[in-house]
């Protein structure tokens, strides 16, 4: 969107400078959560406040706002004359569709009922204000209309790797057809619940099979304890340091069900394969055979049986590669702009 939009100031709850480097572009805007304790670094405390945080935020100098987000960003006010399009990630998954992993403890579930009965029925509200919402999938365009009734344009997000990776990316593409693997599997994730990590750590744990996991979050100490000695963990990388794993994987391993899943089309842009789950946005980004393979089932056994079949089968990384361009920046780039003239 910077690119699009060179000159357009970005708007947040907190910004973390250090943690958001990307965002030094822009112009930043906070809101009053800014100066909160530990906000910066741990937004999901201040919950409840998000929707008062975005509403507070005034507009009226804009005749065009792009909220993206996948929670109370979409909530924010504009005038009459103002054009408000919604890009969204996914409706809020905490208190929707993912509503049963991020509240598993019954304890917790019963506690903060009252608290996700009011987000649910302000986010119902917040979903009404944009004038045009835009899902990033398919699967997300049923989301919004199942929680939101609402009607949906769709329109792919071009892959997330930033602009400073792109060169290595096409250097990596040059020699792709001549890789040298490390033999590894890898994980690229926030370790949360949803993303159903564990499942991939006690399968590669069965199969003894190395598996590199890219990320943070809040199971990262958990899923530690349940892994043995073939698996590690890498913690957060940056574009830069993400790149050499990608080049030198075997496959990218992605267990959870997703809205879309970047990471999938970021290794196929490195021409590897990718092993996921049958559902949900992975299945508008993998061609089954082609570019990678599915397991129907989120069980261990359908995961094992779908690693076990790829390590008899070859994949072309031509193919991979070719899926990937279908989601570039210029292809955004052209849809978008036709959505925002319409």
């Amino acid at each position: 969107l910077h690119k699009i939009f060179p000159d357009a100031p970005l708007y947040t709850s907190v910004y973390h400078p250090q943690k958001a480097s990307w965002a030094k572009v822009f112009k930043v805007h906070t809101t009053f959560l800014q100066k909160l304790p530990f906000a910066k670094g741990h937004h999901e405390i201040y919950a409840t406040l998000m929707p008062l945080a975005f509403e507070s935020f005034n507009f009226d100098e804009y005749d065009l706002v792009i909220s993206v987000t996948s929670e109370a960003a979409k909530g924010i006010i504009t005038k009459p004359g103002t054009l408000h399009i919604c890009y969204c990630l996914t409706p809020t998954r905490y208190i929707w569709s993912g509503y049963e992993d991020y509240f598993r403890n019954k304890i917790l579930r019963i506690i903060s009922k009252p608290v996700v009965s009011y987000l649910r029925r302000w986010d119902i509200t917040a979903a009404q204000r944009p004038d045009k919402i835009i899902a990033i999938s398919n699967e997300v365009n049923k989301i919004i209309k199942k929680y939101y009734k609402r009607d949906s344009s769709i329109v792919y997000p071009p892959i997330g790797l930033s602009s400073t990776v792109h060169g290595l990316q096409r250097n990596a593409r040059a020699v792709v057809g001549n890789p040298s693997p490390e033999d590894y599997f890898l994980i690229v994730s926030r370790l949360v619940p949803y993303k159903k990590i564990d499942l991939a750590v006690k399968v590669f744990n069965k199969l003894s099979l190395p598996l590199k996991i890219i990320g943070t979050g809040s199971e990262v100490a958990e899923l530690k304890t349940i892994a043995d000695e073939n698996i590690e963990f890498l913690g957060y990388l940056t574009d830069k340091e993400l790149v050499k794993y990608y080049k030198e994987c075997r496959a990218l391993v992605f267990p959870g069900k997703e809205d879309l899943g970047l990471t999938i089309l970021e290794a196929q842009s490195f021409g590897k394969p990718v092993i996921a789950y049958g559902g949900g946005g992975a299945l508008e980004t993998i061609i089954e055979g082609k570019t990678g393979l599915f397991f129907k089932s989120l069980t261990q056994k359908s995961l094992e049986e779908a690693v076990l079949k790829f390590m008899k089968k070859k994949f072309d990384p031509k193919d991979s590669i070719a899926q990937s361009k279908k989601f570039n920046i210029e292809q955004f780039r052209a849809q978008l702009k036709k959505e925002i003239n319409r």
